[in-house]
């Protein structure tokens, strides 16, 4: 009997195309697939997007939505002392939010929203500076 599929999937196991090239595990799995029909795709260590709950995207998406249609798109990236404005923005949101309101009165919009926002704001201006 030859070896077995697990067989190739290990580390030090000579990839009967390949060898003991470099790579050999990730050629020898590809070597597999194409014998099995199944696709391939390496994703170890790719961020996991898929894991981003949809409504907390869809919070930034509208909160985003709002200030371009009342101000202007990305106009937050050129307000005047931004980082600051807008963490004490941050905190105006979930301090509302703590006090138990839930809708922001001048959007209709969650207040947890637009800490989202803030929070991502405050990301690209860090970044930024980097």
């Amino acid at each position: 009997m030859g070896p077995t599929k697990d067989d190739y999937l290990k580390p030090d196991y000579p990839c009967p195309v390949y060898g003991t090239s470099m790579n050999i595990t990730h050629n020898c799995k590809g070597v597999l697939a194409a014998k099995n029909g199944t696709g391939l795709k390496y994703d170890d260590g790719k961020l996991r997007y898929s894991l981003v709950p949809p409504i907390a995207m869809k919070g930034l998406a509208e909160v985003l939505t709002f200030g371009a249609k009342k101000y202007a798109p990305n106009s937050w990236q050129t307000v005047p002392n931004g980082q600051e404005r807008y963490l004490d923005a941050l905190y105006r949101h979930l301090e509302a939010y703590r006090a138990g309101e839930k809708i922001d009165s001048d959007s209709g919009l969650s207040h947890l929203s637009h800490a989202i926002s803030n929070v991502a704001f405050l990301l690209h201006f860090e970044n930024e500076r980097e």
